[in-house]
């Protein structure tokens, strides 16, 4: 939060007013981003044919596994690089933002949580936050990288939020990514034992997610 012009003090009148001509272009913002979810559902998917192996709380876990028999799987990739002791900051802010997680299998969607760091610092990690949601190490896996959240040239080409290394570079006039750790969310969908990979998001992406920031968005003080 940071301290920002203040409001101006009107009469009640006045207030009414401008917040009637406000609400007009929350309104306009409400049906865009009704059409672009509905566009968002329509998007078309990849089959998942690599045999990904994660470590989780009941031991070795393929992808299927993490599904828990439901049908669509949201993973949230954590950055947490095994050097680490502790998952990033940021990622940390997301994962205490996580709602009742009963919600979602209602709808027949599970979250779970992935990492690069080997299971002990996350099981750690998790002891310390007092967090209870699934979460699942990728260490040995090409998952990350595959999905572009681990960066490394000698594993896989670099990917920044669909971009090349290249595209980025000429998007921001440099390479401005630090580290080889990135957030980020990604959605699959099963048929039977089928994967398929309909949606992944990253940078300000998942800025929507964060609960704790969209409610200061309706402060004056903001974020």
């Amino acid at each position: 939060m940071q301290e920002t012009t203040k409001p101006n003090i009107v009469s009640r009148k006045e207030w009414l007013a401008s917040r009637k001509d406000f609400l007009k272009k929350e309104k306009e913002l409400t049906r865009a981003r009704d059409e672009l979810n509905a566009e968002r559902r329509k998007l078309p998917m990849v089959e998942i044919d690599m045999e990904y192996i994660f470590e989780g709380a009941r031991g070795k876990a393929s992808l299927l596994d993490l599904f828990e028999g439901r049908r669509q799987l949201i993973v949230h990739h954590v950055m947490f690089d095994p050097s680490w002791n502790k998952a990033c900051s940021g990622c940390t802010h997301h994962m205490d933002d996580l709602g009742h997680l009963p919600h979602l299998h209602e709808k027949n969607t599970t979250l779970a949580v992935v990492s690069r760091a080997p299971l002990s610092k996350i099981v750690a990690y998790k002891k310390e936050m007092g967090w209870t949601f699934p979460w699942y190490s990728s260490f040995g896996s090409d998952f990350n990288y595959d999905f572009h959240v681990t960066l490394d040239e000698a594993v896989t080409p670099l990917q920044i939020n669909f971009r090349s290394k290249k595209e980025h570079e000429k998007a921001v006039g440099r390479w401005d990514i630090w580290g080889t750790e990135l957030p980020g969310v990604s959605v699959f969908l099963r048929e039977d034992d089928r994967i398929f990979h309909t949606y992944s998001t990253y940078s300000r992406g998942l800025d929507i997610l964060l609960f704790s920031l969209n409610y200061l968005d309706l402060t004056p003080l903001g974020r």
